[in-house]
């Protein structure tokens, strides 16, 4: 298993999944727009070896499908993060165990938190060069302008790490910072995440914020980061948990913070209260520029520590596909038995990546009395925190594919009747990249009940769905070879065939 991005990015090349490019190229609009083009195609990753104004390589698209995302987490199929899932649910709110069988998983998971509890290294590779004060100068790091219309260039993949000024607990997240000079940088973050809330703390406490951003990690640190934890939980925990052994941190030369022992590059630095910078615009996962935050956060760094021959690990947000949409898709059966144990009626849920990975969920549910797909949209949008921000909740029953959208958009169009099976909540704390919204920060969200309705939900008698005989069917797939039709592969379908435009 990799455990820092050197081994990832060679198990990639191993398998295939890896290009080198030795063209000179620039960070400014041209690398983004390589990889964009491969990353529409489900094309390979890359590593830019020759790189416009900076001694370090560029690695982007590391995760841009969903097979790549899979093997950063030492799995080959998407099906096998429902397992890591199961475990994870049991810690996320552990409840008695009423059996001998419940109460061995419940040990077993115990027993991989122990094993996950993270290691220290004393000489950690991230110290092999150290650079301080006046030595530290971002501007010689490849950064990416992405977008032209994007105010300055951006750091898309750094793990940022805080601690919570009174319990210490530290806090790690992937947030988006923006060059300001050579030594200081503005975040773009959410209200409602970890850094938020230390922040406010040191600032009641007139403190500084240490901050750290560890860059060119192993991506299952990444994939933890991502994943939303209760706050008192640890990320590094995580990782150990979805790695299966602790994660080696290292202390920070300055600050009083950890980090990955094997990242490419470290920032060390602080934030002080009320110091901000004008931030933005920047493209955005919405598929818009994101506006301009007059008021972001300033952080200032003061030393830059890293690895001999570093490369430098980035990516970037816009309109689906992109790494952050293949990230997503992963932790959405992730996410399904955490959602399962909260809304125990959800069979399975979906998060489609043209819906910008959670903004509409698909949930198929067992239905046994009416009015329980309105009751289990509900319970969805206060399931996890990220589901907040959902817009549209489509339910269908568990006999539906909800990762097929023929599937799901047959059961809308014949099991909903608007004014009866579609209901809107108005005035819900909102994304505020969200333009669609008539109010930055506040929107609605619209539930769709798509599942076959019973009394008295509908007073009409519902017709029974059309199926094949089943013993023609399984005369037919007896017979299959001798019909001649043995070398057709009908599982997969092009969607061109059926109308679609899809390139």
């Amino acid at each position: 298993m990799a455990r820092d991005l050197r081994g990832f990015i060679q198990q990639l090349e191993q398998r295939g999944q890896l290009r080198r490019i030795q063209a000179l190229v620039d960070p400014e609009l041209e690398i983004a727009e390589i990889a964009n083009r491969l990353l529409q195609g489900g094309g390979p990753a890359l590593l830019f070896e020759n790189v416009k104004g900076s001694a370090y390589p560029v690695a982007i698209n590391l995760m841009g499908t969903v097979e790549r995302v899979c093997m950063a987490m030492n799995m080959d199929k998407p099906e096998e993060l429902e397992t890591l899932g199961k475990k994870l649910a049991l810690l996320y709110q552990p409840r008695p165990p009423k059996k001998i069988s419940q109460a061995v998983e419940l040990g077993k998971a115990l027993f991989d938190v122990i094993r996950a509890k993270p290691d220290r290294d004393l000489f950690p590779q991230c110290h092999q060069v150290v650079l301080k004060d006046d030595a530290v100068d971002l501007t010689k790091l490849p950064l990416l302008r992405v977008y032209p219309g994007d105010a300055d260039k951006v750091v898309t993949l750094g793990l940022m790490i805080t601690k919570d000024p009174e319990t210490k607990i530290p806090n790690v997240g992937v947030y988006r910072l923006q060059l300001q000079s050579k030594n200081t940088m503005t975040v773009q973050w959410l209200s409602v995440r970890g850094p938020t809330r230390h922040l406010r703390k040191a600032a009641e406490m007139g403190k500084k914020l240490e901050v750290a951003i560890a860059l060119g990690v192993d991506p299952l640190i990444i994939m933890a980061a991502a994943t939303p934890l209760p706050i008192d939980l640890s990320e590094w925990l995580f990782a150990g948990i979805y790695g299966g052994a602790g994660v080696h941190l290292a202390k920070c030369k300055t600050v009083d913070l950890e980090v990955p022992a094997d990242s490419e590059f470290v920032l060390e630095g602080t934030i002080t209260p009320g110091e901000t910078g004008v931030d933005g615009p920047a493209g955005d996962h919405m598929g818009y520029y994101g506006g301009v935050n007059e008021k972001a956060p300033l952080l200032h760094f003061h030393c830059m520590t890293h690895r001999k021959d570093p490369i430098y690990l980035t990516t970037f947000s816009g309109r689906p596909p992109k790494e952050d949409a293949m990230m997503a898709i992963a932790l959405n059966r992730v996410y399904t038995p955490i959602l399962r144990q909260q809304v125990p009626e959800i069979i399975d849920f979906f998060l489609p990546m043209e819906g910008l990975s959670y903004k509409v969920a698909v949930i198929s549910i067992e239905k046994t009395y009416p009015g329980q797909a309105r009751r289990a949209a509900l319970a969805f949008w206060s399931a996890l925190p990220q589901f907040n921000y959902t817009k549209f909740v489509i339910v269908v029953d568990k006999d539906i594919n909800i990762r097929d959208p023929r599937q799901v958009v047959w059961a809308i169009t014949s099991k909903v009747d608007p004014a009866r099976d579609v209901f809107i909540l108005p005035n819900n704390p909102f994304d505020s990249l969200d333009f669609a919204t008539e109010k930055p920060g506040l929107g609605s969200r619209m539930g769709i009940d798509a599942t076959t309705k019973v009394y008295p939900e509908s007073d009409r008698p519902w017709s029974e769905t059309l199926k094949p005989n089943p013993d023609t069917a399984a005369l037919c797939d007896r017979r299959w070879a001798e019909y001649g039709l043995a070398d057709l592969k009908l599982d997969e379908v092009n969607p061109n065939l059926f109308g679609y435009d899809m390139k």
